[in-house]
């Protein structure tokens, strides 16, 4: 069974096997069209630039990125485990993401976390691994594994896009919590990081047509899709960045 979306062929094969998992995602697709790969670099830097986004505008992610990356060339856990916590701070790096940056490259320094082995593992016991370093929260780990290392069944139940793409395009009473979308998903292994680009795509794409109705999907078979409790409040970086 095929692990990883790395090709543009690879995620064509995941689409195809998404569409007969669930009709639904075909018309989603008719609606928003083809997801693009969108692969970010991987790594110590690719973990490193997610935690640094998150909960801040492009803007602001970018510009504290950016000296970031000019102070520490090139941008690696040893640097950063080096480097004293004033001059992170000066950069813009909250005391936070301080800390959950030095725990990462404490946790590779000593051996506990080896990032390029995340790729050989499935989806859940790479997402194990780093939520079990502290700072790394759900979101950042599926993010990682999705974007960064192409895991096809990674899957960030505690995106908030996500979760208000899920309500639209399933026609859900309320916003779904991430219990309920990992619930609503597990129908889509091995394939639902390929879910979740079709519906980031397509909730950009009805939020980019004013008055766009959603397109009428058809039933789940078997009662899939269900999952429909009241949402509670999001957990730890339980936030697109």
């Amino acid at each position: 069974m095929q692990s990883h979306i790395h090709t543009e062929a690879d995620l064509d094969a995941g689409l195809a096997a998404l569409g007969k998992a669930d009709p639904r995602f075909v018309a989603l697709l008719a609606a928003a069209g083809r997801p693009p790969l969108r692969r970010r670099p991987d790594g110590f830097a690719g973990l490193a630039a997610i935690i640094v986004a998150q909960q801040l505008s492009t803007a602001s992610a970018g510009a504290i990125w950016g000296r970031l990356a000019a102070a520490f060339d090139p941008l690696d856990h040893a640097i950063v485990l080096q480097a004293r916590p004033a001059r992170l701070a000066r950069i813009g790096l909250s005391a936070p993401k301080i800390r959950t940056l030095k725990a990462i490259a404490r946790s590779i320094a000593r051996g506990e976390l080896t990032l390029a082995m995340l790729a050989e593992l499935p989806a859940d016991e790479a997402h194990a691994a780093l939520t079990a370093i502290h700072g790394i929260g759900p979101w950042t780990a599926d993010i990682y594994l999705l974007s960064c290392l192409g895991h096809a069944d990674a899957w960030p139940a505690g995106d908030l896009a996500l979760q208000e793409a899920a309500r639209i395009a399933f026609s859900l009473p309320a916003r779904p919590n991430a219990k309920d979308m990992q619930a609503l998903a597990e129908p889509w292994r091995p394939w639902r990081a390929v879910a979740a680009r079709v519906l980031w795509t397509y909730y950009r794409t009805i939020k980019g047509r004013e008055g766009a109705p959603t397109p009428a999907l058809p039933s789940p078979a078997s009662g899939r899709g269900k999952g429909r409790r009241k949402p509670k409040r999001e957990g730890k970086n339980g936030r697109r960045a």
